[in-house]
């Protein structure tokens, strides 16, 4: 399901963001704005908002108070695009109910349910104003203002709305000219999302793997690497704002620069991963996080373990997607690698990089997956003892070669709900057995939250503040792996104290701040126009 992310004003400096008009304004002033979606989408989301923010346009969480609403959609799986459908009549109920005081004025859709499903979206909800494919967040200011009519203008019908009503539409796709340039999009001055001290970094866009179940090529389209000197200057910025930790994130990324003639030995990956730590030990304070995320297993070569190994700040975590591990079920994904393929891989990981933490998601109850194919993978599960593991159970979507498939393998969906809760079920016991033997182990802790409560103690009106931080420690990825709790300690986002795991529960680790760390918790920058972190909140 797409994580959810809404833009708020709080935390940003007056200078910077514009004070809410009265109502009845003319023109758009201010937009409130939701992300819905993956990490890939979140930098999307973030570029756009930097740019309506360079516009001058005021960024709010309030939707009742947004002369319009952008949502930025997921349409990955169908039941992302039936999520992303219910904000976005939502947010049509907003603009309608205000339509008497004259407040919302605009909806405008974007992401990848526009590139997808642009024709359908226009049926299912004709009273959006505007769509911006994911190629096209350039217009992202045209869409909100309503200046253009884009690469193609329409008009539908729009009950409550008039007989037509305009729909302006941004939405194209690379030419074949741009195919083997590079994916060259600055991902620059955005306004961030995430908390400050950690930040998305995209080193591609689009995948050439082809897998059967998969709608990203037909969306995003054919992989393309970020040229190196252009992550370097968006990692410096990112750097500059005060970021501990940088997330490399892309479709592919163990394919990285083999689409732009990064081949020689130690390019690509290695290469890259190789110029960030070194950006990261001589400006970061304690050199920083480094982390690869969606890894592909048929790409991983021996020079990228050995790069992994020597690099001191590119952490010992691997994101690795395996979705199976029969040979009859990979065979039917496409995913170009063996069982015997994937376990030497996994087990030259192990054994090159000591103490990594490997993560990866499986697929329940794909076409054709037979009991016997099931018991595979969950005896591989066992065995293996992955550290951090997820399941999706499989989704037909059409116009994919196993959305076609299903029509005549179907798994139904009790099994495949079945076959995932007996996969997760034996991944808790785990990773219960892991955490176990922590306890007692000394870790460095990066604080995601502090977390200040009011008890109201004993029989009088007496009221103490008890104070919490939550973080995580090298091995554990933002949003998706487990936590480190410490209960009784103050603390500052962004800062790195060094903890004792003294319990767990479940997937977290509840430990005790035994030292302050010899790392300094990051001294934040000034804030500037373009570089504004803003919370987290959840829709309404």
């Amino acid at each position: 399901m797409p994580t959810r992310r809404s833009a708020s004003s709080r935390q940003v400096s007056p200078a910077t963001l514009q004070i809410a008009a009265p109502a009845k304004r003319e023109g758009v002033q201010t937009v409130a704005f939701v992300s819905l979606g993956c990490p890939k989408n979140l930098v999307d989301s973030e570029k756009m908002l930097g740019l309506l923010a360079e516009d001058g346009i005021a960024i709010t969480a309030d939707h009742e108070q947004a002369d319009a609403i952008v949502i930025n959609t997921c349409g990955f799986l169908e039941a992302s695009k039936t999520e992303s459908l219910e904000v976005i009549r939502q947010a049509i109920q907003d603009k309608l109910a205000a339509s008497t005081s004259g407040q919302t004025k605009r909806v405008i859709v974007a992401g990848c349910l526009v590139q997808r499903h642009r024709a359908e979206l226009l049926k299912e909800v004709p009273e959006i104003d505007a769509l911006v494919g994911v190629f096209d967040r350039q217009n992202i200011v045209a869409a909100v203002r309503g200046v253009g009519g884009g690469i193609a203008s329409q008009q539908v019908p729009a009950e409550g709305l008039g007989k037509f009503h305009a729909v302006s539409q941004f939405i194209s796709k690379p030419t074949k000219e741009a195919i083997g340039k590079g994916y060259r999009d600055n991902d620059g001055a955005r306004l961030r999302l995430t908390p400050r001290h950690y930040a998305y970094l995209r080193i591609s866009e689009g995948c050439n793997q082809g897998c059967t179940f998969c709608t990203i090529p037909s969306i995003r389209g054919r992989m393309r690497s970020k040229p190196l000197p252009d992550i370097l200057t968006e990692a410096r910025e990112l750097i500059a704002d005060g970021v501990f930790e940088l997330n490399l994130i892309g479709q592919d990324t163990t394919s990285y620069g083999s689409d732009i003639g990064y081949d020689a030995p130690g390019e690509g990956l290695p290469g890259l991963l190789r110029a960030l730590d070194k950006l990261a030990g001589d400006n970061i304070p304690g050199g920083g996080w480094v982390r690869l995320m969606y890894a592909y297993p048929s790409c991983f070569t021996d020079d990228m373990i050995k790069t992994l190994a020597d690099c001191r700040h590119v952490v010992k975590y691997i994101d690795m997607p395996l979705q199976h591990i029969s040979n009859d079920i990979l065979h039917a994904m496409r995913r170009k690698v063996t069982r015997q393929q994937t376990e030497t891989l996994l087990g030259k990981l192990r054994t090159w990089v000591p103490g990594i933490t490997l993560r990866t998601t499986l697929i329940s109850g794909f076409p054709g997956e037979t009991e016997a194919h099931h018991q595979e993978l969950l005896q591989f599960v066992r065995d293996f003892e992955f550290d951090c593991l997820g399941v999706f159970e499989y989704s037909p979507e059409p116009g994919t070669p196993a959305g076609r498939l299903h029509a005549t393998k179907p798994i139904s969906a009790r099994v495949a709900a079945a076959r995932k809760e007996e996969i997760m079920l034996a991944q808790q016991q785990i990773v219960r057995r892991k955490n176990a033997a922590m306890v007692g182990r000394e870790l460095l802790v990066l604080v995601d939250e502090a977390i200040k409560e009011r008890i109201v103690s004993g029989a009088g009106p007496r009221r103490t503040i008890r104070h919490s931080a939550l973080g995580r420690h090298a091995g554990q990825a933002p949003e998706i792996d487990g936590r480190v709790i410490v209960p009784l300690t103050e603390a500052v986002p962004g800062q790195v104290m060094k903890v004792k795991v003294r319990s767990y529960d479940n997937y977290d680790l509840i430990a005790k701040r035994i030292a302050v760390s010899t790392i300094k918790h990051v001294q934040w920058p000034a804030r500037g126009s373009k570089r504004l972190s803003l919370p987290v909140l959840p829709i309404r």
